[in-house]
């Protein structure tokens, strides 16, 4: 397409979303959610003693909820339709409540392989998830590590790591609004499959200084947008046609660089 048919494209979409915000002013506020059914309860008990559960929602109060999912609210406005659909087929076409909660958290291991090159003084990982990514750095003691041989006595090690995240199915709430967080491919499977409500992983915020702890970089920066705005973007949106579009693009794998510095001196003691 030419860039003014683009353009042109762009305006009728922007003037259709303001026709939204005057319409549909105050939905995000007007979730209806539905209570979290007695054959999802032992596998809840079960998530909740995974110690990525523990390691992820230990600072906010947490909840488990059947969140409606046409109302949560957006801040990543792409999705890969293959990703979504390969999730689509994972769910299958008459999920139970068991199988509902297992897709929303998933327990198994992502099975996209992970190539590690050595390159000069960096090591380069990729992957094809889009979920892989690197860990924060950690003091490891000797005893947490097996079979590594070293030239002398080891007294401890840093690690840089990469890895996956949990990819579970979460969402922030401030006010009567839920911000959609993770899992944003599994939430338009659900959707594309005609499912209205979900079991989400909710954490809440009182104020919006908390969100820098839940909240995804850049979410903080525009707070007012997300949880003010008469008509934020909505999960919704990615099945309109008037304001949403698909387009074909290059296959990527995410790649994670890892460099590091070793510099060695003596101090006055």
């Amino acid at each position: 397409m030419s860039r003014k048919a683009l353009i042109d494209e762009w305006r009728a979409a922007n003037d259709y979303y303001g026709e939204l915000e005057e319409r549909e002013a105050g939905l995000a506020d007007s979730m209806k959610q539905l209570p979290i059914s007695e054959e999802m309860r032992p596998h809840i008990d079960a998530a909740k003693k995974d110690p990525r559960y523990s390691r992820m929602f230990d600072e906010l109060p947490t909840e488990f909820e059947m969140v409606e999912l046409d109302k949560l609210v957006l801040f990543q406005v792409r999705v890969t339709r293959t990703y979504s659909e390969i999730r689509q087929r994972m769910l299958g076409r008459s999920p139970s409540q068991a199988d509902l909660l297992k897709f929303c958290l998933p327990s198994e291991s992502p099975e996209a392989s992970v190539d590690c090159r050595k390159m000069g003084s960096k090591y380069v990982f990729s992957s094809d998830s889009t979920d892989f990514q690197s860990y924060s750095a950690a003091h490891l003691q000797p005893e947490q590590l097996l079979d590594h041989a070293t030239p002398g006595t080891l007294a401890g090690m840093v690690g840089l790591g990469v890895g996956y995240g949990s990819n579970y199915f979460t969402g922030i709430r401030y006010g009567d609004r839920i911000l959609l967080h993770n899992g944003y491919h599994r939430a338009h499977a659900l959707r594309s499959a005609g499912i209205s409500h979900a079991p989400c992983i909710v954490r809440t915020v009182t104020r919006m200084d908390e969100l820098r702890l839940a909240a995804a970089e850049g979410v903080d920066e525009d707070t007012g947008f997300y949880f003010r705005a008469a008509r934020p973007p909505l999960l919704k949106d990615y099945f309109d046609s008037k304001i949403c579009r698909s387009f074909e693009v290059y296959k990527k794998r995410k790649v994670i660089e890892i460099s590091f510095d070793i510099r060695e001196y003596s101090v006055r003691i």
